[in-house]
């Protein structure tokens, strides 16, 4: 666990900032996701977007842009899991005019000084694209391609030198940052690092060059001409991108929410501007991009998990101010001013809306964004265009930033009335329940699961594992409360999993697992696989840590042996010495009823004992299914297996001697795998405590960081993030009059080893998935063949009309 240390055990016994809570045990009018009255859009995690100015659809996640020298064209590199193209936008038209395809590429963009060339990361294809102008327009001219070696070097930050006659190409996993020849297409020098690699960026004469190390906390200061380091400049957690403005040079840190100012005669840090939205705000904000004002006295700032600009005053050096914020898309990724006009370009990431997805996740064409299902292909970005606004109308766009982020409410936690509450109303409140078990699944929406039950809002021909599947969930729910309203707030398990752990994704997901999801980039990019990845202050079981409390992970960032007589491991630190190796973890050969009878042996040790622990973290992952896969387990024995194991853990718990002080919490870590009428990010939440109202149905919306928040709360531990110190917590479902009343399981009502045929639809498809790790098999053809093998042969998955993929069943 990177950074860990810097945090000392008492940082957080101060009073932390909390959400106001006083409207929560009274049900609200019911809130859902998509375009409100007033205009404004309610993103799946409560949050709104009023983005100024005018807007341009361009691809799916946009991460560079690049503005030729004569201001007439702007070039955006699209990143995502859809087809990746970089979009060429008509400036004074204010028009995407032009696609320029490339098979992968990222967020390196940058023109030479004439303007003429083009040049575009490639990515993990390990190259350089280069297009030619023609007026308007561009079209492929060469590629620069830095090793023929199979292995990914995966090209990042780009910058030409000497009218592109040189290139400076930073890489993420070779750590490399390269100086090209452009006409001899080779490498001239070459400097390596020990961390990836993000930005490169010239000095304006040329003769140093920077480049920005994403995980390791620093900015290289090199000889331009022989890439020999000058000095490593420490700045915050997670440099990326770097602007340059009269002799200075700005870094935003994404994971430290501040932007490190450098002096470049002396290389020498001369302040922090933090861009947090309260003083002792925790993190998440994720500046990750810069763009200074024409006369060098503005600094813009993209605060990605923000969704805004933030405006500086940087005219003196040293005594930088803020001014205020502009509203944007989802997830801001880049912004750039044109020299002349002053107009302000802004890339939004996931574009200006959720949609629900009730065809099912579908393979529909890359290019078809507005009738693909599929989660990781339906945000599509924008480019916002508007003028940099006046002291007064930025006075209104910051109010409105403020009341789209609650940060108004930050600071107006209720009184302590020192009365104990199964779910404390700030932070070290008392509360009767002393133990918090929270259980992670696989992929599955609300509809999918809970469609047939009539008294939530549910599709019921979208149900594909309805109560004869699933008798326990159907059974939890309705003795004890029913979510319908509850949101995940990942988009696939990369994110998944940091989000229920951590309460943010980094920038180093959100931007990489688009490629290493659709096969153009390799390393499943979380859950302990790179230090990168994680947040600064880490997760909630390092959040117990601190607070002394104790804790156990049953397979949560847990590693899997290849042999499975061999005890698991655990991935990061924290994790050493707090996770059962004989928990079995991610192996859909290994039976979820197993991996409940391995939990119960334990709990009757924790019985004996006299303790448990006080958080419990723990995998039940096999709702994910094999698809139809020959001699594999048919997708409803699996969810069937995942069920009966469920029920038989909380009936353990139900009918032990801790169930008098105990939370259950189940969720999906993400919902990429199914249909659903309301939002695609809609999934199952189910709960399970004396303390939880029976039979109760709670229509408010919730998202991942509401239960985070819930068990914080529970537990005494502070937010990880501004998400869960902003978080709605569940209290309107519970009560402070207990019914212990135990839980006792419904054994399976449809048969655990039906096995998949050779006949089955999409066996032959499912043999050739790779199910070694979750999200490893292609979700779009996943879901076909699940939607196909339940709902019959004949049953049509709407908009599929893609030959490519039609074909292959």
């Amino acid at each position: 666990m990177q950074n860990l240390n810097k945090f000392p055990k008492n940082l957080f016994l101060f009073v932390i900032p909390a959400i106001m809570l006083i409207s929560c045990s009274t049900p609200q009018k019911q809130m859902l996701p998509g375009k409100a009255k007033d205009g404004s859009i309610l993103l799946p995690n409560r949050y709104s977007l009023t983005p100024a100015g005018e807007h341009i659809p361009v691809g799916d996640l946009p991460l560079g842009m690049a503005l030729s020298p004569d201001g007439k064209i702007l070039a955006v590199t699209n990143n995502g899991n859809s087809e990746q193209f970089v979009s060429i936008i008509d400036v004074g038209r204010r028009k995407q005019i032009q696609t320029l395809p490339v098979r992968a590429s990222f967020f390196g963009i940058d023109f030479s000084a004439d303007g003429q060339r083009l040049f575009v990361s490639g990515g993990f294809n390990n190259l350089i694209y280069i297009f030619q102008r023609h007026d308007m327009t561009f079209a492929p001219a060469d590629s620069i391609l830095l090793t023929a070696q199979k292995s990914e070097w995966f090209v990042t930050g780009l910058a030409a030198a000497h009218n592109g006659a040189l290139l400076y190409a930073a890489t993420k996993t070779k750590k490399t940052l390269f100086k090209l020849d452009v006409a001899g297409k080779s490498i001239v020098a070459e400097r390596s690092f020990d961390h990836f690699l993000y930005d490169v960026i010239l000095t304006p004469d040329e003769k140093k060059v920077y480049v920005s190390l994403w995980g390791g906390g620093a900015v290289a200061a090199l000889d331009a001409e022989s890439l020999s380091v000058l000095k490593m400049i420490n700045t915050g957690d997670h440099p990326n991108k770097m602007a340059i403005a009269s002799g200075r040079l700005y870094v935003a840190n994404a994971n430290t929410d501040e932007v490190t100012v450098i002096d470049m005669d002396s290389d020498t840090v001369v302040e922090s501007i933090s861009v947090k939205p309260w003083p002792d705000a925790p993190n998440g904000s994720t500046p990750n991009g810069l763009a200074l004002a024409p006369d060098g006295k503005r600094l813009y700032v993209a605060n990605a998990t923000n969704n805004c600009l933030a405006v500086f005053d940087i005219a003196e050096p040293g005594q930088s101010k803020l001014l205020g914020y502009i509203p944007t898309g989802w997830y801001p990724t880049a912004v750039l001013v044109e020299e002349h006009s002053n107009q302000l370009f802004i890339a939004n990431g996931k574009g200006l809306i959720s949609k629900a997805n009730p065809n099912g996740p579908d393979p529909t064409g890359e290019r078809n964004w507005d009738r693909s299902h599929y989660i990781g292909r339906m945000l599509w970005g924008t480019v916002s265009v508007l003028k940099a606004p006046e002291p007064a109308a930025l006075q209104k766009h910051t109010k409105q930033v403020r009341k789209n982020n609650f940060w108004d409410k930050q600071n107006k936690a209720q009184n302590s009335d020192l009365q104990a509450h199964a779910v404390p109303r700030n932070v070290g409140d008392p509360s009767p329940i002393k133990y918090v078990v929270y259980i992670i699944k696989e992929n599955r929406t609300y509809d999918q699961i809970f469609g047939d039950l009539a008294q939530g809002n549910g599709d019921s021909s979208l149900a594909l594992f309805d109560r004869s599947v699933t008798p326990n969930h159907h059974k939890i729910v309705e003795q004890f409360t029913l979510f319908d309203n509850f949101y995940v707030d990942a988009e696939v398990s990369a994110d998944g999993h940091e989000w229920s752990m951590g309460a943010i994704a980094t920038d180093f997901i959100e931007k990489t697992w688009p490629s290493v999801y659709s096969n153009r980039g390799e390393g499943y990019p979380s859950e302990g696989n790179f230090a990168i990845a994680s947040p600064t202050i880490g997760y909630l079981w390092d959040m117990a840590a601190r607070q002394g409390l104790s804790y156990r992970s049953y397979a949560e960032f847990v590693g899997t042996p290849a042999d499975s007589s061999e005890p698991a491991f655990a991935k990061v630190e924290n994790l050493q010495g707090h996770f059962d190796p004989r928990f079995r973890p991610w192996d859909l050969d290994y039976m979820d009823i197993w991996r409940a009878r391995e939990f119960i042996r334990e709990l009757h040790e924790f019985e004996q004992n006299g303790d448990m622990p006080n958080l419990i973290i723990m995998r039940l992952p096999n709702d994910h299914t094999y698809g139809t896969q020959a001699g594999k387990h048919t997708p409803r024995s699996m969810v069937a297996d995942n069920d009966l194991a469920l029920g038989r853990v909380i009936d353990a718990l139900s009918h032990s001697r801790f169930w008098k002080e105990t939370a259950v919490f189940v969720l999906e870590d993400d919902a990429q795998n199914g249909p659903d009428h309301v939002d695609a990010h809609r999934s199952v939440l189910l709960a399970a405590s004396p303390f939880l109202k029976r039979g109760f149905v709670d229509h408010n919306m919730y998202d991942t960081v509401s239960v985070l928040k819930t068990m914080e709360l529970i537990l005494g531990l502070p937010p990880m993030s501004q998400f869960d110190a902003a978080a709605f917590p569940l209290i309107p479902a519970f009560t402070d009059e207990p019914d212990f009343t135990p839980y006792d399981h419904l054994p399976n009502s449809y048969p655990l080893d039906n096995i998949n045929t050779r006949t089955a639809y999409g066996a032959d498809v499912s043999a050739q998935m790779d199910f070694s790790d979750e999200d490893e098999a292609p979700e779009q053809a996943l879901n076909l063949v699940l939607w196909k093998s339940i709902k019959g042969v004949d049953s049509p998955m709407p908009a599929i009309n893609n030959l490519r993929y039609q074909q292959l069943f």
